[in-house]
């Protein structure tokens, strides 16, 4: 049997049976996995991690036969992102981020720039004085890495360049010229600014994500359109979202007006 090391980042995790826990992780070298981890709840010391959703640790694991489950023999705590628990916003975002990696990737699909994303995003998120900022980045370039992303390049529907005016058609998935409104009529306008932002960040590393200023009306309509976008083709709004748009809007709109 193989035993495996890796750096991995925990995504979800529930009891199983009395002792026990399986654990969703998202690893550099092998990209989404479960494990259980035997006997943590009854013995903690046997691992050097709590195995808290969000956390940063390296793990050491063997498959065993007959199962999707690895069997984990070790899990050392590398980093808990104290900070962010102390923030309810903050701790949201975290939960956002874990839940919508765990929905969109595929168990053992290896994708080392979203481990990276995601570990970046959780780094920034312990210091930032903007989290949504780092919400809106993780969105953004987690749809590009993972093939999701909507077609904010050329009209998604003639291909020619936009160089004026458009909107955002959610059911075609991108940009429309003037010339092509007629293909979905329920397309929502959208500002210059914020089809800019979205590929400024797409195609620029985190660091330089981070200088990128958003007004509060391109923050509002990048909100809007990516929690529609996420939401329309993932047929469900995820719970982690759910409970974001109780705690954090209000807080938001504070600011910003």
């Amino acid at each position: 049997m193989s035993i495996h090391k890796t750096e991995a980042i925990v995504l979800r995790r529930r009891d199983f049976r009395e002792t026990s826990l399986i654990v969703d992780f998202y690893t550099r070298a092998f990209g989404k996995i479960s494990g259980i981890l035997k006997g943590i709840r009854l013995e903690p010391d046997k691992f050097a991690s709590t195995v808290e959703v969000s956390s940063y640790n390296d793990i050491i694991f063997y498959k065993k036969p007959n199962t999707s489950l690895y069997l984990v023999s070790g899990c050392d705590l590398k980093d808990k992102f104290f900070k962010i628990r102390n923030s309810i916003i903050k701790a949201g975002i975290s939960s956002f981020m874990m839940e919508l990696i765990s929905t969109v990737m595929q168990p053992e699909e290896k994708n080392e720039d979203i481990f990276n994303l995601a570990l970046n995003c959780l780094k920034e998120l312990e210091v930032t004085h903007d989290p949504e900022k780092v919400m809106i980045i993780f969105k953004i370039k987690m749809l590009a890495l993972s093939g999701f992303k909507p077609h904010f390049d050329s009209c998604v529907s003639c291909a020619n360049k936009i160089l004026g005016q458009s909107k955002f058609s959610l059911c075609l998935g991108g940009l429309l010229c003037p010339e092509c409104y007629y293909k979905d009529l329920s397309a929502r306008s959208i500002f210059r600014g914020t089809v800019a932002s979205i590929l400024h960040i797409e195609r620029t590393d985190f660091k330089a994500n981070l200088n990128l200023g958003l007004n509060p009306q391109i923050k509002k309509e990048l909100r809007i359109i990516l929690n529609s976008f996420l939401n329309f083709h993932l047929e469900r709004e995820l719970n982690s979202q759910k409970v974001l748009n109780k705690l954090a809007m209000t807080v938001w709109e504070e600011r910003e007006n």
